[in-house]
């Protein structure tokens, strides 16, 4: 089995040092800002996808469905829920990213050297992901109720935050915690799992090492690699993203998460786990390839090496 192999703690091209607590709090910003704008931007094709996992007879295509939007609501209705998506998804990759790279290191470097390098990466993603759903988790609540329910629960992220905590509490918020790492956990351990091997392949496909090509050329690797990892994460995490757009918008005062989730899959059947998957494909695809290299040219911009391929 192939061991973990890194670059040592030490100065990267610019001026911060690699693996320091400069270096992870600049993945953390490069996770903000390669997540935070990239879900807003897909927005619509959220707000679609969630309605349809709800209500797969709500829209005959996701055109009409944008069409139909479009003429009662304007741009507005099209982008509904951006405000919860842009805050959540902005926490959220701080936290996948920067706790990403701090597992990695720590994992990979000072507790298993020796251990195969795809089970630090899974490790290292599992990890991340878990802390970084805790901060996503009451935006994603606030999001999916504003979304799938006609007309909606809220106009906008303080009304449906404070309506969710006057009713329920902050334990509200948090009611679809165990769906969503559930549908996160081993969507980012695909994600950046299947990340570092496609682009480790590539770069060995292309027979020469990583260090060879330019910023640009590398860059490019990293879309590639993110868009092939992406399509892995969108069938895979999809049953249970079904899931939580379905507690967070039918589960009834006090019923227990299982026997909602029990009483849910009982009326959808497995065939409804998988309302949407089409267009989650495409958006998930597009999300991650993006999230790739907008994370990775904000770490070139730094001095600091692109993910993968050591």
């Amino acid at each position: 089995m192939a061991a973990t192999q890194m670059q040592g703690r030490g100065p990267s091209k610019g001026n911060i040092e690699l693996f320091s607590p400069t270096y992870f709090a600049a993945c953390g910003l490069g996770g903000i800002i390669s997540c935070g704008p990239t879900h807003t931007a897909v927005t619509p094709l959220d707000l679609v996808k969630c309605r349809r996992q709800v209500d797969a007879n709500i829209y005959s295509s996701n055109f009409s469905a944008w069409r139909s939007i479009f003429a009662k609501e304007g741009l507005r209705g099209v982008f509904f829920g951006w405000a919860p998506t842009a805050v959540g998804y902005s926490f959220q990759g701080a936290g996948k990213y920067g706790f990403y790279e701090v597992f990695k290191y720590y994992y990979g470097e000072k507790l298993f050297p020796n251990a195969n390098k795809t089970v630090v990466y899974l490790g290292a993603s599992a990890s991340a992901e878990f802390l970084a759903d805790i901060a996503l988790c009451p935006f994603e609540a606030v999001k999916v109720r504003m979304q799938t329910t006609l007309p909606p629960y809220a106009n906008n992220l303080r009304e449906g935050w404070s309506k969710v905590t006057a009713k329920e509490g902050l334990g509200g918020l948090y009611k679809g915690l165990y769906p969503l790492w559930g549908r996160q956990i081993p969507y980012t351990m695909v994600k950046f799992a299947t990340f570092e091997t496609t682009v480790n392949q590539i770069y060995k496909t292309l027979g020469k090492p990583k260090e060879s090509y330019n910023a640009l050329q590398q860059t490019g690797v990293s879309f590639l690699g993110g868009y092939i990892a992406g399509i892995g994460c969108a069938v895979i995490s999809h049953p249970a993203d079904v899931m939580v757009s379905k507690l967070n918008a039918d589960r009834q005062p006090g019923e227990s998460g299982g026997k909602a989730m029990s009483r849910i899959y009982g009326n959808i059947g497995f065939k409804g786990l998988w309302n949407g998957l089409p267009v989650r494909i495409a958006m998930i695809g597009t999300l991650t390839a993006f999230q790739w290299l907008i994370y990775d040219s904000f770490k070139v911009s730094l001095g600091l090496p692109t993910t993968g391929g050591h």
